[in-house]
């Protein structure tokens, strides 16, 4: 009897939305991220589940859990959302409540992300050195809300998105501002306001955290490192093979191999890429004397591209060499127990909306449809998708199952120049 009127309680302040004054019990059997992070068990994925070209058009909560369904059916047990702007993020942990109560064997958990904007942010005249107090006192608060309002659900929140890296210049902030964010929610959970079993990280490029050059090395950044309860580190192979190309064109020794052996052998410099990435994070940790877990809170490859990574730019970006990327990733970090998230579980249009052929839209391992590309093809031959589907179809193989159409797309990275 007390277990369901502590039920029907929590319904009611989420009926409401309103939050608790003290965090709410959690369910029993419920998880907490200390289990979850690095368990290969509970694999984990960035999830965005816009379909139109404009966010203001929010999928609904029907079409949230088709989705859901679609990565539990993969094994995904872990999402990860980016900000609490829209409804999205609220109504996946509606969703998720729904799909638990009609099934007991559904288990799926959440890394909350919330959006840090400095001042006059997406502006002409963004200030680095203040925060849009308003913007992020609102994204705290109602992170607060909802981990408290679904204690069963969210296992992380994320104080921003690349928040603190220099190239996000339209809204980057000093590590001052995270530091000041994850303190506050780090002093909710001694005070019992949050569980105790809640990390707080924040989400960001491995140079970030200090992986990178010593520009961001600073006391902020290391104090940043001891408050967090992990690190959410972000790397990206796919974007440097035009900005740092060197690891990615093929040397003249090789250029005599066939295609596949070639395109395998750039996707293992790729994946190594990205490990060196990691690690550089790990040793900066190391160096200050702290340890902290590190996990993947980004990496991820495209599919098409009309400019920089297509057939005219440095060719990266197809569906053969995101399966061999994916594969190798997830391999990875499954054996050192490491989570990833990776970007993204279903392609979005709204990232370049006047760009129907950018790369932004199309980091998806399925896409908007709901055709699995190549790098779920085995799971759709083991019968996993069976049922399911997405804006009422069914689950089918991009080019309709055919690899070599598939391959006749694909073109090899340059040769490099002596």
């Amino acid at each position: 009897m007390d277990r369901l009127i502590q039920s029907i309680t929590l319904a009611f302040y989420v009926g409401i939305g309103l939050s608790l004054t003290q965090c709410s019990p959690v369910e029993k059997n419920s998880k907490t991220a200390a289990e979850i992070l690095g368990n290969s068990d509970y694999q984990a994925i960035s999830y965005g589940g816009y379909r139109e070209k404009n966010r203001s058009i929010q999928p609904t909560l029907k079409q949230i859990k088709a989705d859901l369904k679609i990565m539990h059916a993969v094994g995904v047990r872990v999402l990860r959302t980016y900000n609490l702007q829209f409804d999205f993020a609220p109504n996946v942990l509606k969703a998720i409540t729904e799909l638990k109560a009609d099934d007991p064997n559904f288990e799926m958990y959440v890394m909350l992300g919330t959006w840090i904007d400095c001042e006059n942010a997406w502006t002409d005249s963004p200030n680095h050195d203040k925060e849009d107090l308003e913007n992020n006192t609102s994204e705290i608060d109602l992170a607060v809300k909802l981990a408290n309002n679904y204690p069963d659900i969210v296992k992380v929140i994320a104080v921003g998105n690349e928040s603190m890296v220099h190239w996000a210049a339209s809204y980057f902030v000093q590590p001052r501002v995270v530091l000041k964010w994850v303190n506050h929610l780090q002093a909710l959970k001694k005070a019992k306001k949050l569980s105790s079993d809640l990390w707080i990280t924040s989400s960001d490029n491995f140079a970030s955290w200090g992986g990178g050059d010593a520009s961001y090395h600073n006391d902020d950044l290391n104090a940043l490192i001891k408050a967090v309860d992990f690190l959410s580190v972000h790397t990206y192979p796919f974007h440097d093979t035009h900005y740092n190309s060197s690891f990615w064109e093929i040397d003249q020794k090789e250029a005599q191999k066939g295609k596949v052996d070639l395109i395998e052998a750039a996707m293992e410099r790729a994946h190594q890429y990205a490990i060196n990435q990691y690690k550089s994070v790990a040793s900066y940790v190391e160096s200050l004397g702290i340890e902290k877990p590190i996990h993947i809170g980004e990496t991820g490859w495209a599919t098409n591209d009309s400019w920089l990574y297509g057939k005219e730019g440095t060719a990266a970006a197809d569906e053969f060499k995101q399966a061999l990327y994916y594969q190798k990733t997830i391999q990875w970090t499954n054996e050192n127990g490491i989570s990833c998230f990776f970007f993204e579980a279903f392609d979005e249009q709204w990232k370049d909306a006047s760009n129907p052929v950018g790369s932004e839209n199309h980091f998806g391992l399925i896409t908007i449809e709901g055709r699995v590309k190549y790098a779920l093809w085995d799971e759709l031959d083991k019968g996993v998708f069976d049922g399911l589907g997405r804006n009422g179809l069914p689950v089918k193989k991009t080019f309709d199952g055919n690899k070599k159409l598939l391959l006749d797309e694909v073109v090899l990275p340059k040769i490099k120049q002596k």
